[in-house]
């Protein structure tokens, strides 16, 4: 191993979460503030939050009913036109 090219480690680096938590750890950096930990994490916490985004699909098949609804009434209209 080269000497004098690796960064300082630090096997007592605290790590802070924003829900408050605070574990050790070893990293080359002395100290660490996360914004999620495990404590905190809805994966770990088996509380998760499913929010309904209307997926590609759905988003799909209303352009196509809204199509077809136009494409209907412009063929009512011009039967209507030609009936005149």
């Amino acid at each position: 191993m080269k000497q004098g090219i690796h960064p300082q480690y630090y096997s007592d680096c605290q790590v802070t979460c924003a829900c408050g938590n605070k574990f050790t750890t070893g990293s080359t950096v002395a100290k660490i503030d996360v914004d999620v930990c495990s404590k905190c994490h809805p994966f770990f916490t088996g509380q998760q939050k499913f929010v309904d985004i209307k997926g590609r699909i759905d988003k799909f098949n209303e352009k196509m009913a809204k199509g077809k609804a136009n494409a209907e009434t412009k063929a009512a209209k011009k039967t209507a036109k030609k009936s005149n």
